[in-house]
């Protein structure tokens, strides 16, 4: 009866507490859209289907200030440069912090960035010194005139030659192969089903894959705050950081074909001071993408962007445009930031925000005092058997 009546005045004062009484938080008013600075290219481009909405609760993941379809910059910023881009932004990959954004959220088509959540996924998992045999499945679906690094069918090539042929030329030959390997017995599908997979440990939930290589699937989209997270588990890798420095490498050769070269398709490495290396990709419906990143003075920058046009700047430009706003703003600058893999908010800590301190107290204390009063029944009934 002690701890009772303990509970009971515990539950009794935490009630009648003036500082815990519970009321439902204040919801805070939603700041109007700020429309992000445009350059206009000189012929319009074409229409694309309207993608889903996003969800409430995705928009805000690394911070409220990104729950837009705007502008995100901190406040006093130079004004983010004027592009094409539907979508873009730019975070510091060390500190994780968010420096600006346009629609961060907002889903659009991904292109040949995709390829990025397909290393991601599947380099972890495969050893670059194996060695695998094309199938003609591999080839049977791609349209010669799109962006191949030259395998053939029969061929035998090492994961690591595959990697070099995926990011140096954005081969959706090799994309095919190494996600029919990384798929085990479900074959290419499995390796698509390992890269959502990986999309949702890394919280990209705008993200979704159909097919390895980026070309066009229906209900495939991304964002630009997604990719900034998968180029972030990327570039942390040496290998990956290594393949997207590589200038020139050599394709060995097979039955039929000779040995011959291939050439890292990303200008803006001898371009960029710092530049790390950088992802292009374009199809009709997604327009020009790209994810780059370059390091000055500790300073390790991220830029995505979605939905861009080759002219004024193309997608290269603009990339150059926005990482040069994101190092002329001071380290502490932020709007947001990236969420780390697998980061959930702890169920209490969720009660006490949405319940309320005093009625999350209240509960804390039934949840102790439930158990013992069983007990204490459990006893008095044993005593009368």
């Amino acid at each position: 009866m002690t701890t009772i009546r303990v509970v009971i005045v515990t539950l009794s004062a935490v009630l009648l507490a003036p500082g815990v009484a519970v009321v439902p938080p204040a919801r805070a008013l939603a700041a109007p859209d700020v429309a992000c600075p445009r350059a206009e290219p000189p012929e319009p481009p074409p229409p694309t289907p309207s993608p889903p909405p996003v969800a409430s609760a995705d928009r805000k993941v690394g911070g409220d200030a990104l729950a837009t379809a705007g502008l995100a910059i901190p406040a006093g910023a130079p004004m983010a440069p004027a592009v094409t881009a539907t979508s873009w932004l730019v975070a510091d990959l060390n500190s994780g912090k968010v420096l600006g954004g346009c629609g961060p959220h907002e889903r659009r088509t991904p292109a040949s960035v995709q390829k990025l959540l397909l290393a991601a996924a599947l380099m972890p998992r495969l050893d670059p010194a194996h060695v695998v045999e094309v199938k003609r499945q591999d080839l049977a679906d791609l349209d010669p005139a799109s962006s191949l690094m030259g395998l053939v069918a029969g061929g035998r090539y090492s994961i690591e030659t595959l990697w070099l042929g995926l990011l140096l030329r954005s081969g959706n030959d090799a994309a095919n192969v190494l996600a029919r390997v990384g798929g085990g017995n479900a074959g290419r599908q499995g390796g698509v089903d390992e890269m959502n997979d990986e999309a949702r440990r890394l919280q990209a939930n705008q993200t979704h894959a159909v097919t390895p290589s980026g070309l066009d699937g229906p209900g495939q989209f991304t964002s630009a705050y997604d990719l900034a997270l998968i180029a972030r588990a990327t570039f942390a890798r040496e290998d990956f950081r290594r393949y997207m420095q590589t200038r020139v490498a050599t394709v060995p050769a097979q039955p039929g074909k000779p040995a011959f070269e291939i050439t890292n398709d990303n200008t803006l490495l001898d371009r960029y001071p710092g530049m790390l290396g950088g992802k292009t990709g374009f199809t009709s419906l997604a327009r020009q993408t790209y994810v780059g990143v370059a390091e000055r003075n500790g300073r390790r920058l991220a830029v995505t962007l979605l939905g861009a046009e080759s002219a004024p700047l193309g997608s290269l430009g603009e990339a150059i445009a926005l990482l040069d706003w994101g190092f002329a703003l001071p380290p502490d600058a932020s709007v947001g930031r990236l969420v780390t893999r697998g980061e959930k908010k702890s169920s209490s800590v969720m009660m006490m925000t949405g319940l309320g301190v005093g009625t999350a107290l209240v509960l804390t204390l039934l949840t102790f005092a439930t158990p013992w009063r069983q007990r204490v029944s459990r006893r008095r009934m044993a005593g009368r058997d």
